[in-house]
């Protein structure tokens, strides 16, 4: 019934798309940048499109702020300005940029061992794992022993002591595994234990990111926030995932229906974890329930892109983030995703065959179902692009892609005409 819904839903945005576009799409372009208000239009029109936002941010300046659709796809209550939505792994990339303000504010040292700053974590063959192998997601800790529910993360110290006590699955160091829900936790106890005032990464974040650059994002939604600026999430349906496996690599397909697998169980950490309620959304998960609108995505990337001045960033730790990833001795393979992927200090980087930028000084974090958030110094770009209907992509899901892409041939444009 819902998926039947959801496709009356998708005929009808997709009709109005084509016939009277500025009646699904609202917002601005710059001049120069229309191709990609034309690509976000063909997303609702050819791509199945229900609801979504995308803006970008070049060489300081807001030129792309766009939204359109349906933040309810079956209530067809529409996408507006201030709607805001989840952005799964997309929140990993926000949660890194705290890590990077502590670096560079002297608290945290990536070359130093975790447990220098939380002895309880030298436990089970982790007393040796570096910040840098951990945020690298090298470390091994993909999973958790015991089983701990949503409502549980809101108790900071009963977390640490699970993640304390948990035992690598490989020897840190050697491969990389991504490790989808657990990172967020280890980044948040690490940034209690380093903060002077003992913030975790949603309080740092709000208090040094949010309130001096006025974002409308957060890691941990208020109550005050009521349903009607929230985005509705929809996964695909079994049928839709069942008929597009193929475009996922074999591992992964085969990994998805063997429920012993790590990536399996990862996709179960916590239990009762769902999008689109209150108390999934409530508690901080750095790992993958931020929630907010695509400009201030776009606008923080934009601010660490040109050098993070106004957060007082030093050149030193902007310089570590615009690197190449380092590879791990057993190689680029992702033992989890199953394909070759590249991080460095919590974000995906670009790679030989993983491309989201037409240069190495990318750095961001993509999310399930097609959310992307990155920062482009080379070309000092600030980008985002969230949306409500789950796509099956990794990622470049054809929506994401084809404004990305569009935003870059726009600047081609503007770098050649300058």
């Amino acid at each position: 019934m819902v998926f039947s819904l959801l496709f009356l839903s998708y005929c009808s945005v997709s009709y109005k798309a084509r016939k009277y576009p500025d009646k699904i799409v609202h917002g601005y372009v710059a001049p120069g940048f229309e191709e990609v208000k034309e690509e976000f239009i063909r997303n609702f029109a050819k791509r199945k499109e229900n609801g979504s936002a995308v803006s970008v941010y070049y060489k300081g300046e807001k030129v792309v702020d766009l939204w359109g659709g349906y933040r309810d796809a079956l209530t067809k209550s529409k996408w507006e300005e201030d709607t805001k939505v989840i952005v799964f792994s997309t929140t990993k990339g926000l949660a890194a940029m705290c890590l990077a303000m502590a670096h560079s504010n002297g608290w945290l040292d990536y070359d130093e061992k975790v447990a220098t700053y939380w002895p309880e974590f030298a436990q089970n063959g982790k007393e040796n794992i570096t910040v840098r192998q951990l945020l690298a997601h090298e470390a091994g800790l993909c999973l958790v022993d015991e089983v701990f529910e949503i409502d549980d993360l809101a108790d900071f110290d009963y977390i640490a002591n699970l993640m304390a006590r948990q035992k690598p699955l490989w020897e840190p160091g050697e491969k990389h595994g991504y490790h989808l829900s657990t990172m967020g936790m280890y980044m948040n106890e690490l940034m209690r234990r380093i903060d002077p005032k003992g913030r975790s990464i949603g309080q740092f974040f709000s208090e040094e990111l949010v309130k001096p650059l006025d974002l409308d994002f957060y890691i941990g939604l208020p109550d005050s926030i009521p349903d009607e600026k929230l985005a509705k999430v929809y996964y695909p349906s079994l049928m839709q995932f069942i008929f597009n496996m193929n475009k996922m690599p074999e591992k992964m397909r085969k990994d998805f229906r063997n429920k012993k697998s790590i990536l399996y169980q990862s996709f179960k950490i916590p239990e009762k974890f769902s999008p689109n309620s209150r108390a999934t959304q409530r508690v901080e998960m750095p790992s993958g329930n931020g929630i907010g609108d695509a400009r201030s995505i776009a606008k923080v990337y934009s601010i660490f892109a040109g050098g993070a001045k106004e957060l007082g960033l030093d050149r030193e730790t902007i310089e570590l983030l615009v690197q190449p990833a380092e590879i791990p001795p057993a190689g680029a393979f992702d033992i989890i995703m199953g394909l070759d992927t590249y991080f460095a200090y919590g974000f995906l980087k670009p790679g030989p065959d993983l491309l989201y930028g037409n240069n190495q000084s990318v750095f961001g974090t993509p999310g399930a179902g097609g959310s992307y958030g990155f920062a482009d110094p080379e070309n000092k770009i600030g980008y985002a692009y969230v949306m409500s209907k789950m796509g099956l992509y990794l990622v470049n899901d054809p929506r994401e892609m084809a404004v990305r892409e569009a935003m870059y041939r726009c600047i081609e444009r503007i770098e050649k005409r300058n």
